[in-house]
């Protein structure tokens, strides 16, 4: 039988590559031509999820997750949270952060390192709007990094604000969105024999390469 060690994957199936010269100067260009291929492959299931590290500024533990980002233009990419979750708590004044996208179909991935600063109220509330009423209600009912006792008192708090609310769902004080300015874009395209294109733009002088797989 296969063990964990065994399993690997030998890239370059899709026929991709990536030069610098193909790259050109513009990251956000290239990102968008990579997330609009992402996003029309029938087989790939949310091309914008991404993960997102952050770190614990007093104890500078890291935590990982993926979320959905909602958003990207020339000054970064965003997504929404609940502001009294814990990687809320870790993106305060000064934070920085981490986002890395996969997408294996295509054998690309692109990581993006830098600040975070809230969105403005008027950017929250507009995607806020926009959003389903149910997704709305959820936003309310949901206590991230929270302990729920049960998933009843979780039912019973979203139905006390179904009748509360009505068709008008205004966007919780609590609830908003968050900016990534980047500072450094990898991207990197799977080729056969772990011999992976990667093509870094940064706007810091620390530039390093970490790691060939």
């Amino acid at each position: 039988d296969k063990t964990v060690a065994d399993m690997r994957l030998d890239h370059g199936g899709s026929g991709l590559t990536l030069s610098e010269t193909a790259a050109g100067r513009d990251p956000l260009s290239l990102f968008a031509t990579w997330f609009e291929a992402a996003a029309a492959h029938p087989d790939v299931v949310e091309a914008n999820a991404m993960a997102l590290a952050t770190v614990d500024a007093a104890t500078l533990r890291p935590s990982c997750r993926v979320v959905l980002m909602k958003g990207f233009d020339e000054h970064g990419f965003v997504w929404y949270t609940n502001y009294t979750s814990r990687k809320a708590s870790e993106l305060g004044p000064g934070a920085h952060a981490a986002l890395t996208f996969w997408w294996p179909q295509l054998e690309r991935s692109v990581r993006v390192e830098g600040a975070v600063a809230r969105v403005s109220a008027a950017e929250t509330a507009s995607y806020f709007l926009s959003r389903p009423r149910a997704s709305r209600l959820g936003a309310w009912a949901s206590r991230q990094s929270s302990v729920v006792a049960s998933e009843d008192v979780l039912s019973e708090r979203e139905q006390t604000l179904d009748a509360r609310f009505g068709d008008d769902v205004p966007v919780p004080d609590f609830w908003g969105g968050y900016r990534l300015s980047p500072r450094r874009v990898e991207f990197w395209q799977g080729r056969a024999s772990r011999l992976h294109d990667r093509v870094l733009f940064s706007r810091d002088d620390d530039v390093d390469d970490d790691d060939d797989d």
